[in-house]
């Protein structure tokens, strides 16, 4: 059997259209020669990638029986008559298809890793809180007492747009840290829960692209984490995390109240 005639048979060998003398015949040419047995593999290869991998979609049988009405009646093969991809086509385009389907694969999860790890951040910060004795650097007087209480404490400005009210009263604030950096931290009220602010500066932290959801004038990342929610979202240079225990519509409307937008 020649190069050209076993590469010829390698697609139906796939599909089992192989007498077993055909068959022991390419098996034993594969074995004796490596270039083809390197093309054996890229067409397995190929053929994994475009049906197994890819998510079918059915036709619509109207489609299908126009399609079977107009289609020619197939010619009888010949050997060596089948159309078949240059040899030096056939690896790349194997992993073209891979690449295809695994590229979203792998930024999506990227995306979750840094995605909880962010989250995880959040939620570590907001325990420290409750377990303070003392977690707060500056009673609440209003957010005009607050706000000007970081002033020389941070590298940044943070901008805060609600200032609280009946439902969520503003407690007070602290200096805390969110990941590698200083961080201003508000804490409102709920009822009997607590709820954190993190405001911190945005720039070089790995910012969650999927699974966001409308919040405000914005877009957030809504997690639950060990029994707490948390929302992020960025606003310019600036980064936010609220996080709570409290009931996911009460911390939205908080979080409505903050975001920009709102």
């Amino acid at each position: 059997m020649t190069c050209h005639e076993a590469r010829d048979r390698l697609l139906d060998a796939q599909r089992d259209r192989l007498t077993p003398e055909a068959r022991a015949a390419l098996q034993a040419h594969l074995h004796a020669c490596a270039a083809c047995a390197h093309e054996e593999r890229a067409e397995a290869l190929l053929t994994e990638a475009l049906e197994q991998r890819l998510p079918p979609h059915a036709a619509p049988l109207a489609l299908k029986r126009r399609l079977a009405a107009g289609w020619p009646t197939p010619a009888v093969a010949t050997p060596g008559s089948r159309r078949r991809w240059p040899r030096y086509l056939v690896p790349a385009a194997a992993m073209a298809a891979l690449l295809l389907v695994a590229l979203p694969l792998v930024s999506r999860r990227a995306d979750e890793r840094d995605a909880g790890r962010m989250v995880a951040e959040a939620v570590n910060d907001h325990l420290r809180i409750l377990a303070s004795q003392h977690p707060l650097d500056v009673e609440s007087g209003g957010m005009h007492q607050v706000k000007p209480w970081f002033a020389g404490r941070l590298d940044f400005a943070p901008v805060v747009r609600f200032e609280g009210d009946a439902d969520f009263p503003l407690r007070g604030g602290a200096v805390g840290y969110y990941l590698d950096r200083k961080a201003a931290v508000f804490v409102f009220g709920r009822r009997l829960h607590t709820i954190s602010l993190f405001v911190f500066r945005a720039d070089g932290l790995p910012w969650p692209s999927q699974g966001l959801q409308r919040v405000g004038g914005t877009q957030a990342r809504v997690t639950t984490s060990r029994g707490f929610t948390s929302v992020l979202w960025r606003d310019g240079e600036l980064g936010y995390a609220l996080v709570s225990d409290v009931e996911l519509a009460d911390l939205i409307r908080l979080a409505e109240r903050l975001a920009p937008g709102a």
